[in-house]
């Protein structure tokens, strides 16, 4: 897949608003929707599940042999409630957008049709925005699945978090904390998965400036099945303790200016901030650092990091 244009920077509401689902259940005949005739196409039908191709631009990593179980004792008592959406990719194939899981149940349980909605998607750019966002609202994402769903969003789709929130329904909060969940060492990122530590237990743990400490704090959790509460704790007392000053030596990274280049300056304050950063410079060489903030958890965070640099420098 090709490097997306920018112009999705506009937002969805002319990709998305416009294929929105048609709720009705009125019958259609499958030889019916075959026929390209150059309009939107909205339909509820059933189609054959062997007519659908998987969705590569799929959000989710891991499905979970329990739930899908379910899944299926679900479909063979209620049947399907919820249909697929698919996008129509020849007279007679179609592409999943989102439902990857249903499909699945269904192909498992042999059903040789599935309902599904059938919208028109034109570019593979609208494709993986309207698949990452029907997944995040619908699927039951792991927090590391969104927060990359969330990442691609910004760097494919070239959508704002702000933009993000408003589509997903979420605080731009809830998407920032998202995204800085994956800056975690892996085996964090594993146990958040695997439901060994919360999505609390990892926003508390990332406020520590080093792996090393993310680890640390990690073992104690496992080890003695601590709140975040306590994990909330455990991290304040690393942040101004003398045992965390001399394990992050190389904590913040040193700014060498070489130029006047703000932008440079901005990412590497936005590196060490992990939050927005805006630096503005007058022509007498005065200016200002704006340091951005959504809720009182981050102004909490900045500030435990503006004293772990202060000691660092004393």
């Amino acid at each position: 897949m090709g490097k997306f244009k920018a112009g999705l920077g506009r937002g969805l509401d002319a990709l998305i608003n416009q294929q929105s689902h048609n709720e009705s259940n009125r019958p259609i005949n499958y030889d019916e929707i075959k026929k390209d005739d150059g309009k939107q196409y909205d339909f509820l039908a059933k189609i054959p599940v062997d007519a659908i191709s998987s969705n590569p631009f799929q959000p989710r990593m891991n499905f979970e042999p329990e739930a899908l179980e379910e899944l299926k004792k679900s479909i063979l008592s209620n049947g399907l409630i919820q249909p697929i959406t698919v996008r129509r990719v020849e007279n007679d194939r179609y592409q999943l957008i989102s439902g990857e899981r249903r499909l699945k149940a269904c192909k498992d349980i042999g059903y040789r049709d599935i309902p599904a909605y059938i919208i028109k998607v034109d570019t593979d750019e609208a494709m993986l925005a309207m698949a990452l966002i029907e997944n995040i609202q619908r699927e039951k994402l792991n927090p590391i699945e969104i927060g990359l769903a969330y990442k691609r969003l910004m760097d494919e789709c070239f959508l704002t978090q702000e933009q993000i929130a408003d589509k997903v329904g979420k605080d731009r909060s809830t998407v920032a904390n998202s995204i800085r969940l994956l800056k975690l060492p892996k085996e964090i990122q594993e146990s958040l998965v695997k439901e060994e530590i919360s999505s609390g237990h990892a926003r508390a743990i990332i406020n520590l400036p080093s792996a090393e400490l993310q680890l640390d704090v990690l073992q104690k959790i496992k080890s003695g099945n601590l709140s975040v509460r306590k994990v909330e704790q455990i991290v304040k007392k690393y942040l101004t303790s003398t045992d965390a000053r001399q394990k992050q030596k190389s904590f913040p990274p040193k700014i060498t200016i070489s130029s006047a280049n703000l932008n440079d300056v901005e990412d590497k304050l936005r590196k060490i901030f992990a939050t927005k950063v805006t630096c503005k410079q007058k022509q007498d060489g005065a200016g200002e650092i704006v340091i951005e903030f959504y809720s009182n958890d981050e102004l909490e965070r900045l500030f435990e990091l503006f004293e772990v640099i202060d000691k660092s420098y004393s």
